[in-house]
């Protein structure tokens, strides 16, 4: 099953050059999450025939419109859509009211239930979890109360070597084998090295949007397989990301490098670059392994 981040919007503060503003599509198995929702998500979601009814889970970093003013509009298409059961949407509290009053002004009764669930800002914490995988918040530094996320799959349970194992071996026996145990079979002891491989790789992703180029989540993301993080300015304009709470490119790739992480997406471009290819060879002067992270671009984990 997939591991898969698709990228739906990659600008900042407002469309430009084809580009639309923040959104990305997170794929791991059979979930769905999709993470921010600027304006113009749900049209790239249908023109990469993304099936709107599989998304149960919507994440928003922080209530700065080019991040959240495409979720009306979606929340709508569900509904017309005849979307059912539990949508949970994860956000700061002003989330929640904002979309509560636009349901209630437009007199729109939803055919599913929205399940609201407020981040801190401030300190880490695990937002969704199953027996796979995890998906914590991200505290980043922007100019208002800003959060990434962190999609962690658990450790994978040992695989059964078919060749070696005895044809009658119980459930139980399995079981332990897979947790990696060794287990008592017909009064000896069979060595979990002995009948299991290794487990199959467990993967991470880490979305840092809006943020100033900080060390505060560095041991947070440290090792990750996927970063992606804002590089809304060239390093000529160091200051100005400062002053806005942005990041260069140039940051964008230290941090990478400081954290060790496998590969690296920037995105969030500000209007002013056209063209974006000096902002991925400016990156790649401190961290080889990046890549623009452009409308359309998948990047398989696992496939």
């Amino acid at each position: 099953m997939a591991f898969r981040v698709l990228v739906l919007g990659s600008n900042a503060a407002a469309p430009a050059h084809n580009r639309f503003h923040s959104s990305q599509l997170v794929t791991v198995d059979n979930h769905n999450f999709l993470i921010d929702c600027g304006e113009g998500a749900q049209l790239q979601l249908l023109k990469y025939r993304a099936k709107l009814a599989k998304i149960s889970h919507i994440f928003i970093s922080h209530m700065h419109g080019d991040h959240y003013f495409g979720l009306i509009g979606l929340l709508s298409t569900m509904h017309l859509f005849k979307k059912k059961g539990e949508l949970h949407l994860y956000g700061p509290p002003e989330l929640a009211e904002v979309i509560t009053v636009q349901l209630k002004a437009s007199q729109t009764f939803l055919n599913f239930r929205i399940v609201f669930h407020i981040t801190d800002p401030h300190t880490p914490k695990i937002l969704f979890e199953n027996n796979k995988l995890q998906v914590e918040s991200i505290p980043l530094e922007h100019g208002i109360h800003c959060t990434g996320f962190l999609i962690r799959e658990k450790r994978r349970e040992r695989r059964i070597n078919k060749s070696r194992m005895p044809y009658d071996l119980s459930l139980e026996n399995i079981a332990d084998l897979k947790k990696g145990k060794d287990t008592v079979y017909k009064n000896r002891i069979l060595s979990n090295l002995e009948y299991t491989h290794d487990p199959l790789p467990s993967y991470s992703y880490a979305y840092c949007s809006d943020t100033r180029y900080t060390q505060s989540f560095l041991e947070q993301i440290k090792g990750v397989d996927l970063l992606y993080h804002e590089a809304t300015f060239m390093d000529d304009l160091k200051n100005r990301a400062k002053d806005t709470f942005h990041s260069t490119t140039k940051e964008a790739a230290l941090l990478a490098a400081q954290a060790g992480v496998k590969q690296l997406v920037i995105g969030h471009f500000s209007v002013r670059y056209k063209e974006l290819e000096p902002l991925l060879k400016e990156a790649e002067t401190i961290f080889k392994n990046t890549l623009l992270g452009v409308e359309g671009t998948k990047v398989y984990l696992r496939e």
